[in-house]
């Protein structure tokens, strides 16, 4: 595991530090060059659009997603009968690799054959949901395939942090009088926090690391309109033969995790050494 560790990730990693900073093109060398792939990263219109998207889905898709998932953790909580189908029923989507959600989603967006299509057989002349085809709205087209298979994983989580509540604690705010809404928000979501640190960091560090959704729904289209870090990568080291560059977008998508990592890393363990 030690080796494991030093070849695979300490050494990759320092490997694709180092090279960034070199002039490769098709095949790695040493040729030191400073900055000058990050100059150039930077002004490239794609690399910032990609930045850009990632942020607008990173923001909408982590608010959306822990919301969503804890609204239906509680509801999931009430003792419902077929608990265990519903469950099912909502985590399957994650089960499902981002290509076929992708492929899936592509389908009914489609604007001849699929929702829109099909309203618009049924007399509903006026519908529209082509937003893969529209440049303004094919982020959001992402974000509804993005919310659609991880939320279910988020509502599983948050439904483990629930039922790891003290019963009493329940017991003391209904003698207490309070609203059960207060209760969620004021008493059990901050006792949930270890489970809320570690729903960020999953679902963060994906939307970091997104790129079989883009390519299996929209391509990066129309235009690049809905082009990522991730896509600009693959793009730059095995179709146009940059490695530097490649290597520089990946590295600034490790600085990235690493800011989503550290700080989880601090409040699990860092607070427990104190302790």
């Amino acid at each position: 595991m030690v080796v494991t560790v030093l070849v695979v990730f300490v050494g990759c990693t320092a490997w694709t530090i180092w090279y960034s900073f070199t002039g490769s093109r098709l095949l790695p060398n040493n040729t030191f060059v400073g900055l000058d792939q990050y100059e150039r990263l930077f002004a490239t219109s794609r690399w910032n659009i990609s930045v850009r998207n990632l942020f607008v889905f990173g923001i909408l898709s982590l608010t959306f997603t822990l919301v969503i998932g804890f609204v239906l953790a509680v509801l999931m909580d009430q003792k419902i009968r077929f608990e265990s189908v519903f469950r099912t029923i909502m985590l399957y989507p994650f089960a499902l690799s981002f290509i076929v959600t992708g492929l899936v989603w592509q389908w009914i967006m489609n604007p001849t054959l699929g929702l829109q299509g099909t309203m618009r057989n049924l007399g509903w002349e006026s519908f529209r949901f082509d937003w893969i085809a529209q440049s303004d709205m094919v982020i959001y087209a992402l974000l509804i395939a993005g919310l659609w298979q991880g939320t279910g994983f988020v509502m599983v989580l948050m439904l483990a942090g629930l039922r790891g509540i003290d019963e009493e604690i329940w017991k003391a705010a209904r003698v207490d009088g309070i609203p059960a809404w207060r209760t969620y928000l004021f008493i059990v979501l901050p006792m949930m926090r270890g489970v809320l640190v570690t729903a960020v960091v999953i679902v963060g560090s994906g939307i970091v690391r997104l790129y079989d959704l883009v390519v299996a729904l929209t391509k990066g289209g129309p235009g690049i309109a809905s082009e990522v870090p991730a896509k600009y990568v693959y793009d730059y080291m095995f179709t146009a033969g940059n490695i530097g560059q490649g290597l520089a977008a990946s590295t600034m998508m490790l600085l990235t995790v690493m800011i989503i990592i550290i700080p989880w890393a601090y409040l699990e363990f860092g607070g427990r050494g104190k302790k």
